[in-house]
């Protein structure tokens, strides 16, 4: 299976997950296995790798590149990763690794759907099945289409591309992204189009509803803290605003201690933190990495060690 993708801040993360050779670690998204056939390498014969991804060609890639080693390939979202823990009979783990950015294969495989820059089917399904982006994009009114590209997408022209994709398809179904990238063009000030591309976030913002990606990040958040051991270390990246928000906010409300009116003279909740952050500020990539992967300028690792 040719899947090619450039793990992230890859030594980085290596170093916050802190691995042991006998303990169990997860890889919420492995993608082309970069991180994980990292992780696996420093397992010993008591260490353990479970590894989830709900994309098929992702699976196939990466139980390729992890034979031999102490891992499980495992095709399911990684918000059901208690689910299958279970059924592993993993009760708690040692780390969580959550790489939430889009794979350079989904990306740079036109067909797939996923990228503005050349004209394919739009579909952008991670896994492959289900709800695609074309069933969105010709079926919703236009107030769900705004609301999507303005609340996942921040898209302040939000209104007007809605408006124009309702035009189009009244014409004829918006089959390819060649054809939804016309329409989003058209639809912002000329000035716009000068300056940057204008249909990244609105092709964000579909992805990101196709896939459900942000409530099964908050799903998958909960999971994964519920998975780790005292000591245990969640490692996430982000790759955008709403993404980092939810993990930053979830990430304080589990470091947080004393939740008792600040005008009482003493706790009276007894309520103590239940992890602490292991960096304050997220993590970026490095100079040299940027210059090597221009994917990685958007992303931020950010840390969480149970107590």
């Amino acid at each position: 299976m040719d899947f090619f993708h450039k793990s992230v801040m890859l030594n980085e993360c290596i170093d916050m997950l802190d691995i042991k050779p006998d303990g169990i670690y997860i890889d919420g998204t492995v993608g082309g296995a970069g991180h994980s056939l990292q992780i696996a390498k420093l397992l010993g014969e008591k260490g353990r790798l479970i590894s989830f991804d709900r994309d098929p060609d992702a699976i196939a890639a990466a139980t390729e590149r992890l034979k031999g080693y102490n891992a499980t390939v495992v095709k399911s979202n990684f918000s059901q990763m208690r689910q299958v823990l279970d059924e592993l009979g993993i009760e708690k783990a040692d780390g969580v690794l959550l790489d939430l950015g889009v794979s350079s294969h989904q990306l740079d495989k036109g067909e797939r759907g996923f990228s503005y820059h050349s004209d394919a089917p739009l579909d952008m399904r991670m896994s492959q099945e289900g709800l695609s982006a074309a069933d969105i994009v010709n079926t919703y009114s236009k107030e769900e289409l705004a609301k999507i590209l303005f609340e996942y997408g921040e898209e302040k022209f939000a209104w007007r591309i809605a408006d124009k994709i309702l035009e189009a398809r009244e014409q004829k179904a918006i089959e390819t992204t060649g054809e939804l990238s016309e329409i989003i063009k058209a639809s912002v000030p000329a000035k716009v189009r000068r300056e940057k591309n204008p249909c990244k976030k609105s092709f964000q913002a579909i992805r990101i509803a196709v896939n459900g990606e942000l409530d099964h990040l908050s799903l998958g958040l909960d999971a994964a803290f519920e998975s780790i051991r005292p000591g245990g270390r969640i490692a996430v990246i982000t790759f955008h605003s709403l993404e980092d928000r939810i993990v930053k906010q979830r990430f304080a409300s589990w470091c947080k201690g004393c939740i008792c009116n600040p005008d009482f003279p003493q706790c009276i909740c007894g309520r103590l933190p239940q992890a602490k952050l292991v960096n304050r500020k997220p993590i970026e990539a490095g100079r040299e990495e940027l210059d090597e992967n221009n994917r990685s300028r958007s992303a931020k690792l950010r840390v969480l060690e149970r107590m």
